[in-house]
């Protein structure tokens, strides 16, 4: 019975050598008889996946996920991607970009016969961590028959956990951000093997908020790689192209729709609606109370203007489910709101630019941008979140009269047909008694329209086009009443631009200006009378819900302001009075001095130890400003010394750090050679002294780190013994090491021999019983 077992287990590994051959030889006739298909494909006519000369593996995935039919960049690009070529796409959104770089990536690999040893091969980069996410959920679903380990690298998450697990990834996902960083911190991350680098909305990475980002990847990677790029409105600068390394001339660029009469879907339609600065939060949400069983986006310029329509319209309750997305949430709220929007069939999402770019949220009826986009590129891609993949779908801009004319030339130059609109006003549901009702009631909701009434400004401030954006054309006071607020906060950017003009302004322009706003304060204050609200008294206010933290953030920025302006001394919270001295002169009269009593009264008059008095500094023609900054001890800095340290004797004689002995001193103690060689020999025995001591303490550590490892290795060696006899008991184990005499184990490759070496010596005696019997031991022992 032994003999045919023995036979048998001999032919079994032969037999699975055999198999693994067959396959590795089928494998490679595979591989070439798919290069070859792929050498000779003729992408005309093709309509479907599986024309493609594909792998069995990715047809399977694609297949599964219930991808058939090709788009127009894909037909275009994909072909072209096999064959190894570098590709710019550009294609309209909602036509299929993603597909069109994920299986030639997978496609590359697989040819490669790419292992989980071979490191890193392909790189997906995505400007927002939505898009990537989505990115990598397409990648997983048709690369499910693939055996490649793929990871999603984005900011938001453990950087440990990633760190931990990037270097075995053989495709990864990411952000420019977080990469990297992975890139400068993670130990044993290479990227020299790269064969395939993507770039997801290229127009957005390559921008100036990802310039150097990029450019700092691009250093790590290998020359000869292959680049895909992709996104709505592509670009073809040869600055950029010569950033990723690809030559004009050697890159294929595909543009789908290029010849197209439109740069957006045919089946989307698209309007516009001038409506003035303060009557847009009216309008819109008069839109969303007529269209509750719509899917909507919302798009606004900045996070905070999101926060303060979300939290205001949840408590005006318009009707519909409601839900902001912004890139100051955390990465879990984030990919929650995604997946809540995309899942629900009639609800309004509040977002800014992030939401733009590539995510495909299903069924979205209508796009409404708030606040005009920067550039036709950026309303390119906001309206494509709808009429996505032959879909239906409408858009609508608002636009005030400043940036109607400017808005639609930009829009015409890109082909982007737009219709333009008026809405009935009865429609239309004013809320502006509401909202001020909001922050009447919570300083928190004051504090956020505060927050958005800057961040709206800043942002129209900030923009290049200043033919479509322009803020001295805003109605802001009516602005900030339409947000709720008495009047509208004070803007330090703006602030700053006017203290310089002033600044350069002569003294005499200066008065003037002066002089005009106190004629029109006086105006003003005569044409609101003596009228006051319940709301003006509210809004004046100081110290109101100080245990706000919302409020006192608001506080803090105002206090900030108020500091860095001169002009305002009744901003401060709080603010602590100086009282005003007299001259130190008693005896100066008002015609040597040059100043009044009332004067007098501005400038301090004790003069501190190095510094010149106030009447010095601001002479006889002193202005008030001057006068204002000899109250301040930041002001007056500059007039005094360098501070010095001193240091006191015993007798109590202050005495500066370091001395300097004058020439005739510094001779009594002997010519300066000899008192350098004293010196000298001085700090040597000195650092001798110190060395014996230093080295007696080293050992004495080394001592007692000796003595704590002893005590550690006869513990160990207690359980060592323990654990042994519990072996012996129980049988012990194939492969467990021998124990030897000195409380050591004995190693595989040690002799019998050595263990017994330590007992050649030991004599065995009976236990003594008697006194006789310890004599003759202790005799024994002695002669011994």
């Amino acid at each position: 019975m032994s003999g045919p077992r023995h036979r048998n287990n001999k032919q079994q590994p032969a037999k699975r050598v055999n198999e693994k051959q067959l396959r590795r030889e089928r494998d490679l006739k595979d591989m070439q008889e798919l290069a070859q298909q792929i050498a000779d494909f003729d992408s005309k006519g093709v309509t479907s996946f599986g024309e493609l000369p594909i792998s069995k593996f990715t047809a399977i995935g694609l297949k599964k996920s219930h991808f058939t039919t090709l788009t127009d960049i894909q037909k275009a690009s994909i072909p072209l991607a096999l064959k190894g070529r570098d590709i710019l796409g550009a294609a309209k959104t909602g036509s299929g970009k993603t597909l069109a770089f994920l299986v030639p990536l997978l496609e590359t690999l697989y040819r490669n016969q790419w292992t989980q040893h071979d490191g890193l091969g392909a790189l997906v980069i995505s400007p927002t961590r939505e898009l990537a996410i989505q990115i990598f959920d397409v990648l997983r679903k048709i690369g499910r028959a693939h055996s490649f380990s793929a990871g999603l690298v984005i900011g938001g998450k453990d950087v440990q956990v990633e760190r931990d697990r990037i270097s075995r990834l053989n495709i990864l996902v990411c952000t420019p951000g977080r990469m990297l960083q992975h890139m400068d911190q993670a130990a044993g991350f290479e990227m020299g093997n790269l064969k395939l680098l993507v770039l997801d909305e290229a127009d957005r990475i390559l921008d100036m908020g990802f310039r150097k980002t990029i450019d700092a990847i691009i250093q790590h990677l290998p020359k000869n790689r292959q680049t895909l790029l992709f996104s709505a409105t592509q670009t073809k600068s040869v600055a950029d192209l010569a950033r990723l390394s690809l030559s004009p001339s050697a890159a294929e660029y595909i543009s789908a729709h290029e010849a197209a009469s439109s740069s957006t879907p045919t089946n989307l339609q698209q309007y516009y609606v001038i409506t003035p600065l303060p009557e847009k939060l009216d309008t819109l949400f008069g839109f969303l109370k007529t269209h509750l069983k719509a899917k909507i986006l919302v798009f606004a310029s900045s996070s905070k203007q999101i926060r303060f329509m979300f939290e205001t319209f949840k408590t005006l309750h318009p009707g519909i489910p409601l839900m902001h997305l912004h890139g100051r949430q955390k990465q879990t709220a984030r990919i929650e709101v995604t997946d809540r929007f995309a899942e629900s069939r009639n609800a309004c999402l509040f977002c800014t630019d992030i939401a733009a770019r590539g995510l495909d949220f299903p069924s979205v009826e209508w796009v409404v941008q708030l606040d005009a986009p920067e550039d036709a590129e950026t309303y390119i891609h906001r309206v494509g979140r709808t009429a996505r993949f032959d879909s239906a779908g409408r858009a609508l801009l608002f636009v005030t009269p400043s940036e109607e004319k400017g808005m639609q030339a930009r829009l015409e130059a890109k082909k982007v047909p737009i219709e333009k609109i008026t809405i009935k006003e009865s429609k239309k549901r004013s809320i502006r008694a509401d909202l001020q009702a909001l922050c009447f009631k919570n300083p928190e909701t004051k504090y956020l329209a505060q927050r958005a009434f800057i961040s709206y400004c800043k942002s129209i401030f900030i923009q290049k086009d200043k033919t479509v954006f322009k803020l001295e054309d805003l109605p802001v006071e009516e602005f900030a009443e339409s947000l709720g607020l008495p009047g509208a906060p004070r803007i330090k950017f703006l602030s700053s631009q006017k203290s310089k003009l002033l600044k350069n302004a002569s003294q005499q322009d200066f008065s003037d200006s002066q002089n005009e706003d106190a004629s029109g304060d006086e105006v003003k204050s005569n044409v609101k009378g003596t009228v006051r609200t319940k709301y003006d008294r509210m809004f004046e206010r100081q110290n109101q819900n100080v245990l706000s933290q919302h409020y006192l953030n608001m506080v803090k920025d105002e206090n900030n302001t108020a500091r860095n302006a001169v002009e305002d001394d009744d901003d401060g919270f709080m603010s602590v009075k100086r009282r005003d001295h007299e001259l130190s002169d008693s005896n100066a009269s008002e015609d040597e001095t040059g100043q009044g009593e009332s004067d007098r009264r501005s400038v301090p008059a004790q003069e501190i130890d190095g510094m010149r008095p106030a009447q010095e500094i601001d002479g006889a023609h002193a202005s008030r400003r001057q006068a204002k900054a000899a109250l301040s001890k930041k002001a007056m800095l500059k007039y005094k010394s360098n501070p010095t340290k001193l240091l006191f004797d015993d007798d109590g004689n202050p005495h500066a750090i370091y001395e300097f002995e004058n020439e005739e001193e510094f001779r009594k103690h002997g010519e300066a050679e000899e008192q350098k060689a004293e010196f000298i020999t001085r700090e040597e025995q000195r650092m001798r002294d110190v060395d014996v001591v230093d080295k007696a303490i080293a050992k004495e550590k080394r001592q007692e780190k000796k003595r704590k490892r002893r005590e550690r290795e006869l513990l160990t060696d207690e359980d060592n013994m323990s654990e042994e006899y519990d072996e012996e008991e129980s049988g012990g184990s194939e492969y467990d090491d021998v124990r030897i005499s000195g409380g050591k184990r004995k190693k595989w490759f040690e002799e019998e021999g050595q263990a017994k070496r330590s007992k050649a010596n030991v004599i065995k005696i009976a236990q003594p019983t008697s006194l006789d019997d310890l004599e003759a031991l202790s005799l024994s022992l002695l002669n011994k």
